[in-house]
């Protein structure tokens, strides 16, 4: 399933989610950067959005380390080149902190992309595949639409046929 489709599938267990919230966000999207296509980037946190953006912690991945990513084209393909910091934090266990984005709806979730940046439009990305990480958990972790911090196996995706650039398994929520 291309990125497009597993995002899309996202935003409407997401859209489910917040029915079941009762939530709404009452932001509009913003403007694209300018030079950067829709679906690209590290996202940008809404000035607007209805929720705050990311504290700093020391314990966690940045964001702006895992956004750092350049691409290149490969038979009419975009593939992500890693540099070597990025690189070396494969297959060892590391945390991320954001927001989850359900794969399907539920009040608990095994399976979710966790997003640099919160949905504040169910049509709208938040970002490109940089800005985000898929989540295979080891139980169910409780959805919220604030910050969740999850710890796990993390994988660096050079070529994943869903075009994700990240992958942690065998995670767990952490405070």
């Amino acid at each position: 399933m291309p990125i497009c489709r597993l995002i899309a599938v996202s935003l409407i267990a997401w859209g489910g989610a917040l029915a079941l919230t009762g939530a709404l966000a009452q932001s509009a999207p913003d403007a694209p950067l300018s030079g950067v296509p829709l679906g690209q980037g590290a996202g940008v946190h809404g000035a607007n959005s209805p929720y705050a953006p990311l504290s700093e912690r020391s314990d966690v991945l940045p964001w702006s380390l895992l956004t750092a990513v350049k691409t290149k084209t490969e038979k009419n393909r975009i593939l992500p080149v890693f540099g070597p910091d990025i690189q070396a934090l494969n297959l060892k266990s590391q945390r991320v902190q954001g927001f989850m984005m359900p794969l399907s709806p539920g009040e608990k979730q095994n399976h979710f992309l966790i997003s640099s940046v919160p949905l504040t439009c169910s049509f709208c990305l938040p970002g490109g595949p940089e800005s985000m990480v898929e989540v295979k958990t080891k139980s169910p972790v409780k959805y919220s639409m604030e910050p969740v911090v999850v710890e796990g196996k993390f994988a660096v995706l050079k070529d994943d046929p869903y075009g994700l650039y990240y992958r942690m398994t065998e995670a767990v929520a952490v405070k």
